[in-house]
């Protein structure tokens, strides 16, 4: 069963003090990163819980206040669904918040879930998960992730991107991959734009594997060995050669400025489903394989000179060949 994140658990706490928004942790801080509703949905929904349970009320009783169906009130809870504003005042008022400041935060928390996501325009077009998913991805401080069938989404080019859309659905239209492009490229302006911290270790065989033609991965390595000299940006390559010490479906790890708000992501399945979770054995599963999976990895300059070398090595193909000829020259048909 997909687990999204929000989900209650008893290995995971709350966090200290009166519940407000400074109080709910394990959760992105929506002020001036959020670029979606999830994150503060997530954290009004961790508030309310905590208001609910200190005045010792069942869900039942809550719901019954709101002339709803505990189901939806636990939604609200969980992150899933907004609440209204009329509704939170209602359980402001049952819960004895009685504060102006808390009020107008959890009221501001309620507001910002309300608000439509950056991809709803095309949300029919991505996998289960994928949309929880990218708006915690955009409120993140750090990203580490691996990913072994392809270039991860974060640093694609626009064609490769096209290219690796149309692969991963076969019989994609031309329009709808173009939409996927897109998407990809509004991550890469909510996570890259204002230099936050990407860790990226990637298979050898991603790498080595061309998606699109020649030109297309030409320029996807050029970019990789590009970002790899950013201060913001670290890329690990594992070797194909040799024992492989670590065996691990793709993952990502989500930090939202401590250790303890942290979220873990994979995907699965044929159509790529993400899970998303904040459980602490989950979370801590998932960091310890990551830094095996750093070990494993060559270390970022040798990484960066392999890129480099696939790079000027891939295949041709007859439609678009990989450009040969001065280093300015290739520059400028990457750029």
């Amino acid at each position: 069963m997909r687990e999204l994140a929000g989900v209650p658990d008893p290995d995971r706490s709350s966090g200290p003090g009166p519940p407000g928004t400074e109080a709910v942790t394990g959760r992105p801080d929506p002020a001036g990163q959020d670029h979606g509703p999830t994150a503060p949905r997530l954290r009004l929904g961790d508030a309310l819980r905590h208001l609910r349970e200190t005045r010792s009320l069942r869900l039942e009783d809550a719901a019954s206040r709101l002339d709803v169906a505990p189901g939806t009130l636990s939604r609200i809870e969980n992150g899933k669904a907004f609440i209204r504003t009329s509704y939170l005042c209602v359980l402001l008022d049952l819960y004895g918040v009685a504060g102006e400041k808390q009020r107008e935060a959890l009221a501001s928390l309620a507001r910002q879930g309300q608000r439509k996501n950056w991809w709803a325009d095309h949300g029919n077009l991505l996998p289960a998960g994928a949309a929880d998913y990218y708006d915690l991805e955009a409120s993140a401080a750090s990203i580490r992730a691996y990913t072994a069938g392809a270039v991860h989404g974060l640093l694609q080019t626009a064609d490769y991107a096209a290219a690796a859309c149309r692969a991963s659905v076969p019989g994609l239209s031309a329009e709808h991959a173009a939409s996927l492009a897109a998407i990809q490229h509004r991550r890469q302006e909510l996570m890259l734009g204002v230099g936050r911290e990407l860790r990226l270790v990637l298979d050898e065989s991603a790498l080595r594997r061309v998606i699109g033609s020649a030109g297309t991965m030409f320029r996807q390595l050029s970019h990789l060995a590009e970002a790899a000299a950013s201060d913001h940006v670290t890329i690990q390559v594992i070797p194909l050669g040799g024992a492989h010490a670590v065996l691990s479906p793709e993952l990502t790890l989500l930090s939202f400025g401590s250790e303890a708000s942290t979220a873990a992501a994979w995907t699965s399945g044929i159509h790529g489903q993400v899970t998303v979770t904040t459980r602490v054995r989950d979370v801590h599963r998932a960091a310890g394989t990551f830094a095996a999976l750093t070990r494993a990895a060559l270390p970022p300059q040798a990484s960066a000179c392999l890129i480099r070398h696939l790079a000027e090595t891939v295949p041709d193909t007859p439609a678009d060949p990989r450009p040969v000829g001065s280093a300015a020259a290739r520059t400028g048909e990457s750029s």
